[in-house]
């Protein structure tokens, strides 16, 4: 039975999404994180109090998720190891956000094909942390695609990493850090001591993800004609350091490559000006067009993903 979890968890979350009725863990999980962050932080402290309490609040949460998830697993599991299992289905299937990005991508897409770019840029500003109040079709474009190359390692890779190696306590677990990271890894006033240790974990959690899913991508955009495998290949070895971050740069370069455009420029939080290096060639027009071919290129690696870790469960690796 449990060969088939992580295909039955991805094939779910594709069908079912995230339910509005049903409650989700990582809104728990994310009350938990504001409970303790509220709890510890201190304004007046020195910055080594908040490196040191930010690291408390880490930790907290992963031994509280990781082990809840367990004895959850553990205990439907003495009652019939049918229970348990479908709970672990489930609970990875929570993990993923595979349907959630396709949702909101095609949804942003229809607007920007209809023209209406009001409603548009408060979307887009939805799922992204720059300014989108100014944009065009091109930038929101560029920041929906952006947006969806990263999140095939946070969304979808990732948890089924983790899924395979741990069940599903590890990718529970990695969906806290991911939660942790996107609520206290800001470099601001606050967040820059208080949350630097969950920034850290976040980048060690995804550093062998995001490599394979970049390439991942470019074995997709080999196979499927509709896009360039050569040029996702030439632009990951090329550009997939280009980024701020140490690992998203694996999955936007490789797509930016498979759909020949060009990510990267000046983007704008709360104002203020920044500039990210360019990834790719600017051989296709970054329109609306590429933000469903974007989709097409994530549910196809990360379908790809799930399958793989599938047959090496299966095979007994």
């Amino acid at each position: 039975m449990s060969n088939f979890t992580i295909l039955l968890a991805y094939i779910v979350d594709l069908i079912v999404g995230d339910p509005p009725r049903i409650p989700h863990p990582v809104i728990i999980i994310g009350k938990l994180i504001s409970k303790l962050d509220g709890f510890f932080y201190r304004s007046d402290q020195s910055n080594r109090y908040k490196l040191f309490s930010g690291g408390l609040v880490v930790l907290l949460i992963l031994l509280a998720t990781y082990g809840f998830t367990y004895s959850l697993i553990y205990f439907l599991n003495t009652i019939h190891p049918w229970l348990s299992w479908l709970a672990s289905i489930w609970l990875i299937s929570t993990t993923i956000s595979a349907k959630g990005l396709k949702d909101v991508g095609l949804e942003i897409q229809k607007l920007l094909k209809e023209k209406n770019l009001p409603e548009a840029r408060k979307k887009v500003g939805y799922i992204v942390g720059r300014d989108t109040d100014n944009l065009d079709e091109k930038e929101l474009s560029r920041a929906t695609v952006e947006t969806i190359a990263e999140n095939i390692v946070d969304g979808v890779t990732s948890p089924l990493f983790y899924a395979f190696i741990g069940g599903a306590p590890l990718a529970m677990t990695y969906r806290a850090v991911n939660t942790m990271d996107s609520m206290l890894g800001y470099k601001n006033d606050k967040y820059l001591y208080f949350g630097r240790i969950a920034a850290r974990t976040d980048d060690v959690f995804n550093f062998i993800p995001a490599r394979l899913t970049g390439l991942a991508i470019v074995l997709v955009a080999l196979l499927l004609p509709q896009f360039s495998g050569r040029e996702a290949l030439k632009i990951f070895l090329r550009d997939s350091k280009n980024h701020p971050s140490p690992n998203s740069g694996y999955s936007e370069s490789a797509v930016s490559g498979a759909l020949r455009i060009q990510l990267g420029g000046i983007n704008y939080y709360q104002g203020k000006k920044s500039v990210r290096p360019y990834m790719g060639e600017p051989i296709n027009e970054l329109n609306h067009i590429m933000i469903p071919n974007t989709i097409t290129i994530m549910l196809a690696a990360s379908f790809f993903w799930a399958l793989i870790l599938t047959l090496i469960n299966f095979l007994g690796f």
